[in-house]
């Protein structure tokens, strides 16, 4: 899965020895999980805390009340089934309570009228969503030196992964070569033990460690010597994202020889947090992610990252902001943890944002100023274009070129696409030797049936010089990537390109009257495609990353809330990589690879979010999520608005304007958050505010999900503190309230705003002077001029007299009526 994006898909589970036809749900109960309850049942204290307080979760009084909750739990499954006609996979106690279940859709329909059972969800399956960025975001001089260096960068913060396990030997996450890891008295999670070679997964850098397989195990798709029944990343995907967060400062990049520079992580001393949840060749079920995000919760994380998402809107609950995946986050932003989300890879397509709450912080993919580019000089002095990782053919020296359906050993062997270059056996190793082999990007690439590093092994296998790969039918929104290659080699992605290099072949090349090769004559060289180019249009928003308008429904309908909140670099991202892993065929048993997706986006903000923590210990999640979304920048390097890569036509990809949909408030600025001057503060109480404001939502079913009534009313969902503004109906005039607090010194604001011309936008007061801690109200106030059938974008600017900036990104569409 190149694009690395965590999708959610539903699906049907096979029959278990146990079960006849038995299918995993996730059910919920009565009663208030560990986190919110209040007291009210005899004989067991009140084991909430507020916001601020750090929750005991070893105290006698939580451990009773869990076990309480477990054994009823137990209780109504037993009164209910006979033994051995279910099984129970995982008891939730902590964030929500309710328990994963093994059974018949039948005893799942009896579930559902049971007394004190709220609500019975069918699991969903779950796939994979997918460094120089260090240096690019500006944290080596303007972020890593406020905390001491990169050696004390995210010190003591504990960033938790839901991911596809670790490789706890790559050297990112090794703690030999730091200063030494003390022990962090906050954090309980526990260390598993390889099976193999018996020793922890865990050294001070990698802090907790731990696997999540009940719902793949009952499933019968688990298999443990490809899957691992250990936090072992098998696949790839759940190292990349550790390192890209947290992973070691100044980590070499080496592939095939050749250095192509150093990795570090956003927050390179934070410690990582392992809970395994996804496997290779399946993916996972949420049963077994919802129970890796409750022990992250329970352990006592600060930042979780979650390159996991539904594959649209749930259609088994009635809006987007409540299914027992989005409501168990409510929870881990109630006990206080950060949670990163990829947006989607959807893109660039509206309405393909797939994290929808207002307590996630949903993260967008830009592309970075680093483009790998290579060239294909020809014997008639052309210059063709192109990309792929790798070095020079002998400089001052041309070589000759050979296609491979014109070195065939057997024209039989026509039935195996030779020309992809897959299997050197077909090809006359005689007539390759020496020069460079020339093969064709057909659909098997596209599919992944067939793969560049292959192209490589056979020109190598075959003693070729080099190689060029050209495209030569363009299939509408394939992604070209550079790859990595051990020898000359390019990929020529612009079909006009490859019809003349294809045209000076022919031409160049004597055959007789069947068509076999006389004499190879055209010749050519590649160029050095290890070096970088660096581009000051940077950044852009990537084009497959998901687009707002966010939606509230299944229906598509449009919600009050601005998605995605953020954009942070996810394309063409270097970071480790499991040699064990196959999510990319490009790099079977490489130690780094270079993938893009909003998975990679999201552990960026992570780690990002890592430092601000580490400032600001006691700020709650949407303070953080503030202070990045209100000091990030909508202009690129060179000073011009974001632009966003697009479909121009049916094939090629061009830049357009981008809009808030786009990048949400835009790209993340990491210095300028460490000291944002205000934030907009929410809590547990306006998430349920927003939630029993937006209409369509049952006030049961929010009862069901968060154990609360709707006694708390915003007058509309765009009235959520949040720093973003988004009216999705506006009909003649509506007034949407912000609160604001100080945190820095005494400073006045004045406050401005500016829409498009189709809305009017006024804010009130013109300005205001807050005292250190204070906080302060305006009121923005929106008016429809004209109806345009499209939404009006613009802003509201606080400008601080000591020169702090605030800016949200305001977002509405009018209606007559």
């Amino acid at each position: 899965m190149g694009e690395a994006q965590i999708t959610l898909v539903v699906y049907m589970v096979s029959a278990l020895l146990i079960v006849a036809k038995g299918e995993i749900y996730i059910v919920t109960v009565e009663g208030e999980p560990v986190v919110s309850y209040a007291g009210g049942v005899e004989g067991f204290a009140a084991t909430a805390v507020e916001s601020d307080e750090e929750l005991d979760v070893t105290s006698d009084l939580v451990t009773s009340y869990r076990h309480h909750l477990e054994q009823k739990h137990d209780m109504l499954l037993g009164t209910l089934f006979d033994h051995g006609t279910y099984q129970k996979l995982y008891s939730y106690q902590h964030l929500i309570n309710g328990f994963s279940v093994n059974i018949s859709p039948e005893q799942a329909e009896a579930l559902r009228h049971a007394p004190g059972v709220k609500s019975v969800h069918q699991d969903w399956k779950v796939r994979r969503l997918t460094t120089h960025t260090p240096q690019f975001l500006g944290l080596p001089t303007g972020v890593w030196p406020t905390g001491g260096g990169f050696d004390k960068a995210g010190e003591d913060i504990v960033i938790g992964f839901v991911d596809s396990g670790i490789f706890q030997r790559h050297p990112s996450f090794g703690s030999h070569n730091t200063e030494p890891f003390g022990p962090l008295p906050k954090y309980r999670g526990k260390c598993e033990v390889d099976p193999n070679t018996k020793k922890e997964f865990c050294n001070g850098k990698i802090i907790g460690a731990q696997h999540f397989a009940k719902a793949a195990i009952a499933a019968g798709v688990f298999n443990p010597t490809v899957d691992f029944a250990s936090p072992l990343d098998g696949d790839g995907h759940g190292s990349h994202t550790a390192a890209i967060a947290a992973g070691n400062n100044g980590i070499p990049v080496r592939l095939h020889g050749y250095e192509v520079g150093k990795a570090s992580g956003m927050a390179p001393r934070a410690r990582i947090a392992v809970y395994k949840a996804l496997y290779r060749l399946f993916g996972g079920f949420v049963s077994d992610v919802v129970a890796a995000i409750d022990q992250a919760v329970h352990d006592g994380v600060d930042i979780l990252n979650l390159s996991v998402g539904p594959n649209g809107p749930p259609a088994t609950t009635k809006t987007t902001f409540l299914n027992p995946f989005d409501a168990v986050l409510l929870s881990a932003v109630k006990a206080g943890v950060f949670v990163a989300q990829a947006a989607g890879n959807g893109g660039p397509f509206s309405k393909t944002v797939l994290s929808y709450s207002p307590w996630i912080t949903s993260v967008a993919a830009a592309v970075d100023d680093r483009r790998y580019k290579n060239h294909l000089t020809l014997g008639n002095k052309k210059m063709i274009p192109g990309i792929c990782l790798s070095p020079a053919t002998h400089a001052g020296r041309t070589f000759t070129l050979v296609a491979a359906n014109d070195v065939l050993l057997d024209s039989s062997v026509v039935k195996y696409s030779p020309s992809d270059c897959q299997k050197p056996e077909v090809l006359n190793k005689n007539m390759v030797e020496g020069n460079i082999l020339l093969c064709g990007y057909s659909f098997n690439f596209v599919v992944g049936t067939a793969s560049i590093k292959k192209v490589s092994e056979t020109a190598k296998s075959l003693g070729a010089i080099g190689f060029v790969l050209a495209v030569e039918n363009a299939s509408p929104g394939t992604k070209y990537e550079p790859v990595p290659v051990g020898l000359p080699g390019i990929l020529i992605t612009d079909v006009s390109k490859s019809m003349e290099l294809i045209e000076y072949y022919n031409i160049s090349t004597a055959r007789d009257w069947t068509g076999r090769v006389r004499s190879f004559k055209a010749v050519g060289s590649i160029g050095d495609g290890l070096r970088p180019i660096l581009h000051k249009s940077a950044p852009q928003v990537a084009l497959f990353s998901g687009r707002g308008p966010n939606i509230k429904d299944y229906s598509f309908q449009e919600a009050d809330l601005l998605k995605p909140d953020i954009l942070a670099p996810g394309s063409l991202i270097w970071a480790a990589w499991s040699p064990n892993g196959t999510d990319e065929a490009n790099y079977i048993g490489a130690g780094f690879a270079m993938i893009s997706g909003t998975s990679m986006a999201a552990p960026h903000i992570a780690g990002i979010a890592a430092l601000v923590k580490q400032k600001h210990f006691h700020w709650s999640p949407a303070a953080i999520k503030s202070a990045l979304m209100t000091t990030s920048t909508t202009l690129d390097r060179a000073m011009r608005p974001l632009q966003a890569q697009q479909y121009s036509g049916s094939e090629t990809v061009s830049l357009v304007p981008a809009t808030p949909f786009d990048y949400g408030s835009g790209h993340v600025n990491p210095r300028a958050a460490l000291d944002p001057g205000l934030i907009f503060d929410a809590g547990y109480q306006d998430y349920l505010g927003f939630l029993c404001t937006t209409p369509g939502i049952d006030s049961h079913e929010i009862r069901n999900y968060t154990n609360s009534a709707c006694n708390y009313t915003l007058g509309h969902p765009s009235n959520l503190n949040s720093p973003s503004i988004a009216i999705s109906h506006l009909v003649k005039t509506r007034t949407v309230t912000r609160t604001v607090t100080n945190v820095a010194e005494k400073e006045t604001y004045v406050i401005t705003a500016r829409m498009a011309p189709a809305i009017a936008i006024h804010t009130n007061p013109s300005a205001m002077t807050l005292r250190p801690g204070a906080s302060g109200k305006f009121s923005v106030t929106l008016t429809v001029r004209s109806v345009t059938g499209a939404y009006s974008f613009g802003e509201v600017v606080l400008k601080g007299s000591r020169g702090h900036m605030v800016r949200i990104p305001v977002v509405a569409m009018g209606y007559n009526r």
